[in-house]
């Protein structure tokens, strides 16, 4: 299971089973807290129907009284309430009324007249100066359909230390399940949005780690292929801290290697001019002819030539290599870029003409670091020179081709044999002169494939047809 899943997973386990366990907490406290108001409400309401009782219980008629009346008025009323989306249209509440020895002496649905109530929990504790209260089934046995009874002592008016009797308020319990179902599916519904958006959270929060994560995971994959790769992209976190501690682990370690191997090929190539110069250097020690005197100088002064060539291309290649990426970027235009590249070239005294074509792409531009793409575009252009015949021709080109820059450079000289094909690009690789003149460092066509892979691009030698090479580097047009 990748590391994303299971972020995602444990965030949303934690916050779906804490939202459950508080939905639940919540939901299973809705009915008790219902019925706790509810009971709260008939406590005022009983106390303020046991007032207004006393005169018609105090005078004996309270069957049929005032109070008796006003009730029954009430009770036939419609009060076309809507509360809570739950619409009311009659009165729920039933009035008791006991005398002090617990006879039912009213009743506002006219049952149960003349009934003892006194054993009755609610009417019992009343008579004794205690809260009374109860909750009982309407029918015997139906525990879900229970009525609620509050009871409040009757006291004559006169003497309020007196007791008259008990009025009990009841109210059946069903009355309030719709609102307790309502707030059921109401804590219900915004606890499910609770666990969405906590998901959506989860989701995002799991996304930018992982985006993180992966970024540094491709970052280490592409090190460890060997591949240039830029720098995790800066972040003010623990992962940005990491990303910046990886690359500079990164340089050390690639920086090292980079030394070990580069002093290893300066020093194979360094032997022989080494040698060569030392051999002349001995040499001119005895007494000599001036004809030989002079070709072992000049023999030392090539070599010292051959020597600073390579020095100076293996750390202009050195330092291409070590960028994984480009340092700057500017936008070049591509006509502009071919006739600098040709414009400095000497060709080393060789009659070989050298033409520039860019017309076509005049408008066309590229963006990256003009040195270096002027560099490499000339070391293309002398490559073809030095391998072109006396009164050869060097063609310079550029083309558009499916949102690619092409430039080319063409040439009329041997061509690039098949063995060949596979490592012109190598460090150090060269292949003879046709006039029989010294190899080159080896280390101009390594310098044109970084500087091509620096700018997204790629460059390609292979054979021309009717005799020649022809040398393409491709570049993003912007």
């Amino acid at each position: 299971m990748r590391i994303g899943l299971r972020l995602f997973l444990a965030f949303f386990l934690i916050v779906g089973v804490a939202a459950f366990f508080v939905m639940r907490v919540f939901v299973d406290e809705v009915k008790p807290g219902v019925r706790q108001a509810l009971e709260a409400t008939l406590v005022d309401s009983a106390n303020t129907l046991a007032e207004l009782a006393a005169d018609d219980l105090k005078a004996g008629r309270i069957a049929d009284g005032r109070f008796a009346q006003r009730v029954a008025q009430a009770h036939a009323r419609d009060p076309q309430a809507q509360v809570w989306e739950v619409a009311k249209s009659s009165v729920d509440q039933e009035i008791v009324i006991t005398d002090a020895g617990g006879m039912v002496v009213y009743a506002s649905t006219g049952r149960d007249l003349g009934r003892d109530n006194s054993r009755w929990n609610d009417v019992y504790r009343t008579l004794r100066g205690e809260y009374g209260a109860r909750s009982t089934p309407r029918v015997p046995g139906a525990d879900d359909d229970s009525v609620m009874h509050v009871a409040a002592p009757v006291r004559d008016p006169d003497d309020p230390s007196r007791l008259l009797g008990v009025l009990t308020l009841s109210q059946p319990n069903r009355s309030v399940e719709p609102f307790i179902v309502a707030s059921q599916r109401s804590i219900l519904a915004r606890g499910a949005w609770l666990i969405g958006i906590a998901a959506l959270i989860g989701i995002a929060m799991t996304w930018w780690l992982v985006r993180g994560i992966g970024g540094l995971n491709r970052y280490a994959q592409a090190v460890a292929r060997g591949e240039p790769v830029p720098p995790p992209r800066p972040r003010r976190d623990e992962i940005g801290d990491l990303g910046q501690a990886l690359e500079a682990m990164r340089r050390k370690l690639e920086g090292k290697a980079y030394v070990e191997q580069y002093v290893q090929s300066l020093t194979h190539e360094m032997k022989s001019p080494l040698a060569a110069i030392g051999g002349a250097a001995e040499l001119l020690q005895e007494p000599l002819p001036d004809a030989e005197r002079a070709r072992f100088a000049g023999n030392i002064l090539a070599q010292q030539r051959r020597l600073t060539e390579t020095i100076d291309k293996l750390l202009a290649l050195a330092e291409v290599e070590q960028h994984g990426w480009l340092q700057k970027r500017s936008a070049i235009a591509v006509g502009t870029l071919l006739a600098q590249a040709v414009d400095v070239l000497a060709p080393n005294g060789r009659e070989v003409c050298v033409r520039c074509d860019a017309a076509a792409v005049a408008a066309v531009e590229v963006r990256g670091d003009p040195f270096l793409l002027r560099q490499a575009l000339r070391n293309l252009v002398e490559n073809a020179v030095a391998f072109s015949p006396d009164g050869g021709e060097v063609v310079v080109d550029a083309s558009v081709e499916a949102g690619n820059v092409r430039l080319r450079v063409l040439d009329r000289g041997p061509g690039v044999p098949d063995y060949a094909q596979e490592r012109v690009f190598e460090r150090f690789y060269s292949l003879p002169r046709p006039d029989g003149g010294s190899r080159s460092s080896g280390l101009g066509l390594p310098f044109v494939r970084e500087v091509a892979r620096l700018h997204g691009g790629a460059v390609r030698l292979y054979n021309r047809d009717g005799g020649g090479a022809i040398a393409t580097l491709s570049l993003p047009a912007t």
